[in-house]
């Protein structure tokens, strides 16, 4: 494993983080199993969330009596300062710690949530606090795009030590950014690796990440002992080849920008439609040759694309902007229900 400096924090790190959505599948004999194969792999950097139901809770478990093995960061969706003041205590008390080392303002975006989380009773206040009082170590924000990644790194450079954005190989509308985060020592954590899931080959996406000298860390999501072994061995892998270089190139031909990344944000439906899963269904169905299995899954939900009522409300909370009402015709369509 190779390992570098996390920005203005100085904390050393595992290039390679662990993501902490999947533990959600998982339990907590196998949140520890994946925290063992961390350990014997060496990766040290964890990211969770308190958004991301169990994930707190089971890696604070697995970490019990070896804490100091790892650099342990998460974030909240708090905006305000007593709705962060409880967030905080609630990660530590579920992460079994009396120390988080970086805590994240996530996925920040509007002008009113500026406003908010940096204001006088916003949620930075009790970061600040918790920092001073020694129960988080740095602080961070999170944003999905690119005009929050300018505003957080220009306007609040010098109260945020690291920013997590979306980068890989079809994602790069942040390098300009990433490359300016870097020169200020404002560490870049690369998230959504995988494009959401939409990038199969893993190993490449991982070294197409690791291949830019400002990126600080990727955080593929891990679930799994598996995930954790093919993750940590691309950190060994070096530079891209021009075999590679052209496969990378392949993937943005054929995937373009117009995907889902399966965030969640959209949620939740009006008429109950889970609006990632139709699109992913709807992806197997066109591009993996599983037309059957797709078609099963898909008609398994309670609603479909084709209950949709155009309202848009999805399209209002979609941090890329997508056209979901038009992607979802064309799911229903491609499912036959239209």
């Amino acid at each position: 494993m190779k390992y570098t400096t996390l920005g203005k924090t100085g904390l050393r790190v595992s290039v390679v983080g662990l993501g902490g959505i999947p533990i959600q599948r998982t339990d907590a004999a196998g949140a520890k199993r994946v925290i063992d194969a961390c350990i014997e792999t060496g990766i040290n950097y964890i990211d969770t969330a308190r958004g991301y139901t169990v994930s707190e809770d089971y890696i604070g478990q697995a970490l019990e009596g070896r804490r100091e093995k790892f650099v342990i960061a998460t974030k909240s969706m708090a905006r305000t300062y007593e709705a962060m003041k409880a967030d905080i205590e609630l990660s530590l008390r579920l992460l079994r710690t009396d120390y988080i080392d970086l805590y994240q303002i996530h996925n920040i975006k509007s002008d009113e949530e500026f406003s908010t989380c940096f204001g006088e009773n916003g949620a930075y206040r009790a970061l600040a606090e918790a920092r001073d009082a020694g129960k988080i170590g740095h602080i961070g924000a999170t944003a999905h795009g690119v005009e929050a990644f300018e505003r957080l790194i220009t306007e609040f450079e010098d109260k945020i030590e690291t920013i997590m954005f979306p980068y890989n190989i079809v994602e790069n509308q942040g390098a300009a950014l990433i490359r300016e985060s870097a020169a200020k020592n404002i560490a870049v954590i690369a998230m959504k690796p995988l494009a959401g899931g939409n990038i199969e080959d893993a190993t490449l996406a991982m070294k197409y990440i690791l291949a830019n000298p400002d990126c600080t860390v990727a955080i593929p999501g891990m679930g799994d002992t598996c995930e954790v072994y093919q993750n940590a061995a691309a950190a060994d892998l070096g530079a891209l080849t021009d075999e590679e270089k052209r496969a990378c190139e392949t993937i943005v031909r054929d995937l373009g920008q117009n995907f889902c990344r399966r965030c969640g944000y959209c949620a939740p439906c009006p008429k109950g439609i889970n609006v990632p899963s139709a699109l992913l269904f709807a992806n197997y169905l066109r591009h993996y040759g599983l037309a059957d299995w797709a078609r099963s899954r898909y008609f398994s939900m309670s609603a479909t694309a084709k209950d949709c009522v155009q309202c848009g409300a999805c399209e209002s909370r979609c941090p890329y902007e997508l056209p979901i009402r038009q992607m979802l015709r064309k799911v229903a369509e491609d499912m036959g229900e239209v």
